[in-house]
This record gives structure tokens, sequence and C-alpha cells, in this order.
């Protein structure tokens, strides 16, 4: 889809928010993202953090140490500008709780904002943390003003009290986005915990050689110890729809016919992980000596 720029502002300190507009946009639902096709091999995720019909918004932080998508957003992007946008895609889906403890690091607010309008238009109790280095570069506080949000600037957020406290609520779930170490956290005193991250886990496993066949396609592929299966695909002369080359965006998601897996991404969670019925191919490899896949 190709959208036009018709809003732009600072939300933060390196925070910028632009509003991309297009007649009869797909739906979408929270925690869901878009890409953004920059230039030809420049292709970012973002959250969408709020939208209608006519338009959908995403915050992009400037990162230092980036890549240059969040450099090219935010020097180069202006009002009247047309982009490129993908479909919005959800492997952050919000779950039916009756209630909701939502955890927010810096930039990490953009998918939990329509999370808690979803969970204040159904009814259910919830809470957010939200911290970040200064509160001016804490985006969208203006929104946060209420009772059930703990704003913490500087320091570390008290998951383990937080998760207590929600845990004594039957059918509450959990929600976290934002910086590795703060997931981390979470996730040791959640292990149930929904995270979602910008940045991919680090994954401490040895490369064992195996061979992938692309049902679809009638190729067998030999992928090589240091060579990732996309690589090896895309070698074949097979097109596989990818964005991040790291596993942390769920583009690449291929169904896995016969084998077993061994994930590297940062996408799925532990109940997809264990059933093995889909995997990451940009990262992720093969326990065994042969997958199958649906490509």
């Amino acid at each position: 889809m190709l959208l036009e720029i018709t809003a732009r502002r600072a939300v933060a300190d390196d925070v910028v928010e632009l509003a991309l507009s297009g007649p009869d946009l797909p739906g979408w639902a929270p925690g869901a993202h878009v890409d953004l096709t920059l230039t030809p091999d420049l292709v970012r995720q973002y959250s969408l953090c709020g939208g209608g019909p006519d338009h959908y918004r995403v915050a992009v932080l400037r990162e230092a140490a980036g890549r240059g998508g969040s450099a090219f957003v935010h020097d180069r992007l202006h009002v009247g500008e047309l982009v490129e946008v993908g479909l919005p895609r959800n492997t952050f889906p919000l779950v039916d709780a009756r209630g909701y403890l939502f955890v927010a690091g810096g930039i990490g607010i953009t998918p939990i904002l329509p999370m808690i309008d979803a969970a204040e238009a159904a009814g259910a109790d919830w809470q957010l943390l939200y911290g970040g280095r200064t509160r001016s570069s804490m985006a969208y506080l203006e929104r946060l003003d209420d009772p059930r949000v703990t704003v913490q600037a500087g320091g570390l957020l008290d998951l383990r009290a937080a998760v207590a406290g929600i845990a004594q609520a039957p059918g509450a779930a959990v929600y976290g986005c934002g910086p590795a170490p703060m997931l981390d956290a979470l996730l040791a005193a959640c292990p149930a915990a929904h995270v979602e991250r910008f940045t991919p886990v680090e994954v401490d496993l040895p490369e064992r050689p195996f061979e992938a066949v692309l049902a679809r396609s009638g190729v067998t592929v030999q992928v090589p110890a240091g060579t990732s299966l996309l690589t090896a695909v895309e070698a074949a002369g097979i097109d596989v729809l990818q964005s991040c080359r790291e596993g942390t965006c769920g583009t690449c998601e291929a169904v896995v016919l016969d084998g077993e897996p061994e994930h590297r991404d940062s996408v799925l969670d532990e109940a997809d992980r264990a059933d093995g019925g889909v995997m990451m191919v940009c990262v992720s490899r093969a326990r065994g000596p042969r997958l199958v896949l649906d490509l």
C-alpha cells in the first residue's frame, strides 16, 4: 500500500510519530505491526500505536547505534511523502483476560497503548508499569494520566512486586515490550508473560548442517553450518517473504511439514515452539538431519 504521511509530530525526545493515510485501510488488532519500505534495501517494522479506517500511526525512536532505518524516518520522511506500507501482521496478539498487567520500557509503549484501549473498552482491569531513562524520553505520557499507571523515570522497575500483585487476580495476563534486560527480568518473574522484543535473543547453540526439503517447490537444499536456512533457500532461487533477517519480525514464518525445528527466533512463544508447526527460516535451524517445509 502506498500511503501518504499526513501528520508528523515529536512525542518525546528523539521519538517522532507519523500518521500514514489512505482510503479503506485493512483493519488491525492490538499488537500488530507494519513494514515500512524506506528504500528497496531498507525495510523496517514498526508497531501500530493507533489509527483508524483511513490512517495508521507509528512512533519511531531514533537509534544512535541502529542500522539506518530510524535515522531515515527522522531525517527523510516528512508530511506529503509517500511510503510503501505492508499489511498489518500480528505476532503479539492480545488474549482475552479478566485483567492485565502491562509493562513498557521506552519505545516499548507503542504496542501497549492499543492494548490498554482494548482492555478499557472490554471493561477489564488493567495496570501499566512504564519505565524510561527520563520523563522527557517517554512518549505519550500525556495520554497516561491515570491512577492505574505507574511511571518510573530512571532505575529498575519492581517487576516482581507487580507480578506478585497481578497473580492475585485469577485469569490475568501479563504483557511486556521494551529493552531486552527488562523483558528478561519480566520473564524471570513471570514465565507465562507475553513479550515482544525489538532486538534478537542471543542464542549460544552449535550449528549443524542439515537438509531442507521444500515440498511446494520440489527442491531440496543443503544448509551448511554457518549458513542460514533463508540464505540457502534464496540461493536455490526460491523467493521467501522476509524482512528483518534476525528473527524478530515474523515475516519469514514457514510451515513445518516434517522434522523438528531448532527455534532461534524472538517471536514464537513456548507453546508454538513446543508444537513445532512453524519456524522462522531466517535464523532457526533443524534439530535433526532433515526438515520438510511448505515452501
